[in-house]
C-alpha cells in the first residue's frame, strides 16, 4: 500500500507522457489505408514510413544520454514532449513526400529522447523491489495507445483528414509537456553520456548483445506487426476498414491486463523464465497470424497482441538488472534504439515489401518463425547483482 500511496502519482504522470509519445509513433497505422490513397503510395512505401520513424527514434535514443547529461532527465522529458508536438504539427501541413519523410525522422528523434530519461526517472522514484510492477504500469502507456489509435482514427475520420488527426495530437502533446513543467516530479539528476569505458564494458558483455536481439524480436512482434496489420487485413483479407480498426482496438484491451500480470509473474518466478514462456507463445500466435485461415483470423488477432505486448515488462526489467545506474542508463540508450530500428521499423518495412511483392501473410509468418530464436537466447542471459 505504501508503494501505491507514495509513488503512484508521479509514476502515472510519466505514463501519460509516454502514452502520447507512443501514440504519435503509431497513429499512422490505422490511418495508412487513407494515407496510401491520398499520397498515392504502395505498401512498401507505407512500410518505409515506419522505418523512418524508427530510424529517427534510434538516433534520438543514441543522443539522449548526451542531452540528459547536460539538461537532466526532467528537462529532457519536457523537451521530448514539446518537440513531438511541434513535429506533428509540421508533418500535418506538409504536402510533399520528401517533407513528410523528413518530418517522420524528426518525430522519431523527438520521441526517442524520452525513453532513457523516463526509465531512469521511474527507477529513481520507485524502490527496487517494486521495479517489476512499476515498469508494468509504465508499459500500460503503449498498450493503451494501441487501443486508442484505431478508435481515435475512426472517431475523427468523419470530422477531419489524417492531417487533422496529427495536428490534434501535436497540440495535446505540447499541452501535456507544459503541465509537466508545472507539476511533474522526479528526474532532477543528470543522465550519463556514453563514454569509452562504459561502451567497452557494454560491448564485451554477451548479455548486452542478447538483449539487443530480444528487443529486436519483441519490437517486431508488437510495433512492426501492429503497424502493418490494418493494411494486411484490409488489402489482403478484404475486411472493412472501420471494422478492422475497431477489431484491432478491442484486441489490445487485454494487453493492458497482461502487462500488469506479467510484471507480477516476473517478480515471482524471475525474468528469464517469464521471457522464455512469452517467446514460445508469441512465436506460435504470430506464426498463426500469417498462416491461419480466414475463419480463424479474428481469434488470432485477439490472442497475438497479448503475448507480443507482454515482452516489454520483463524485457525492461532485464535491462534494469544489467548493472549500476550508469550502466543501466547506457544499456537502455543503446539496446532500445537498435531493437526498435531493426525490430519495429525493419519488420514493418519487411512486411510492407512482402505485401507488395508476395503477400503480407508470408512476411508475418516468416517473422513468427524467427521469434522462437528468443527462447534459445534467453537461456544465456546473465544479470549483475548490483
Amino acid at each position: 500500500m505504501t508503494f501505491f500511496r507514495l509513488q503512484i502519482a508521479p509514476l502515472l504522470f510519466l505514463v501519460g507522457i509516454f502514452f502520447l509519445n507512443y501514440l504519435s509513433r503509431i497513429i499512422l497505422a490505422p490511418l495508412m489505408p487513407t494515407i496510401e490513397k491520398d499520397l498515392k503510395v504502395g505498401h512498401d512505401e507505407a512500410g518505409s514510413f515506419f522505418l523512418l520513424i524508427a530510424l529517427g527514434f534510434c538516433i534520438g535514443l543514441l543522443v539522449s544520454g548526451f542531452i540528459s547529461s547536460r539538461l537532466n532527465h526532467r528537462r529532457t522529458i519536457i523537451l521530448s514532449s514539446m518537440a513531438v508536438g511541434g513535429t506533428l504539427l509540421v508533418v500535418s501541413v506538409s504536402h510533399s513526400l520528401s517533407g513528410i519523410r523528413f518530418g517522420l525522422i524528426v518525430l522519431g528523434m523527438a520521441a526517442g529522447l524520452y525513453f532513457p530519461s523516463g526509465i531512469a526517472t521511474l527507477t529513481n522514484l520507485v524502490n527496487p523491489e517494486h521495479w517489476g510492477k512499476a515498469i508494468a504500469i509504465h508499459e500500460l502507456a503503449p498498450n493503451f495507445a494501441f487501443v486508442v489509435a484505431p478508435l481515435l482514427a475512426e472517431a475523427l475520420s468523419g470530422v477531419c483528414s489524417w492531417r487533422g488527426v496529427l495536428a490534434l495530437l501535436g497540440i495535446v502533446s505540447i499541452i501535456v509537456g507544459t503541465v509537466f513543467v508545472l507539476f511533474g516530479k522526479g528526474g532532477t539528476f543528470p543522465g550519463e553520456a556514453p563514454n569509452v569505458g562504459i561502451l567497452r564494458t557494454m560491448l564485451v558483455n554477451p548479455t548486452f548483445w542478447i538483449m539487443i536481439a530480444l528487443f529486436t524480436l519483441g519490437n517486431g512482434s508488437s510495433f512492426g506487426v501492429y503497424t502493418m496489420m490494418p493494411l494486411y487485413l484490409v488489402a489482403e483479407k478484404g475486411m472493412d476498414r472501420a471494422w478492422v480498426n475497431t477489431l484491432i482496438a478491442f484486441s489490445r484491451i487485454s494487453t493492458m491486463v497482461a502487462s500488469i500480470l506479467v510484471g507480477w509473474v516476473s517478480d515471482r518466478i524471475g525474468t528469464k523464465k517469464t521471457l522464455t514462456g512469452i517467446f514460445i507463445a508469441n512465436g506460435i500466435f504470430t506464426l498463426l497470424l500469417g498462416l491461419a485461415p480466414q475463419s480463424w483470423i479474428v481469434v488470432i488477432v485477439f490472442l497475438q497482441p497479448v503475448f507480443a505486448a507482454s515482452f516489454f515488462t520483463p524485457g525492461l526489467t532485464a535491462l534494469s538488472q544489467m548493472g549500476s545506474q550508469r550502466i543501466k542508463n547506457v544499456a537502455v540508450s543503446l539496446t532500445i534504439p537498435v531493437g526498435f530500428l531493426l525490430g519495429g521499423g525493419g519488420t514493418a518495412a519487411w512486411i510492407g515489401i512482402m505485401g507488395e511483392k508476395e503477400s503480407f501473410s508470408l512476411g508475418i509468418a516468416l517473422f513468427g518463425g524467427l521469434l522462437f530464436g528468443g527462447v534459445i537466447l534467453t537461456r544465456f542471459l546473465k544479470f549483475s547483482k548490483d
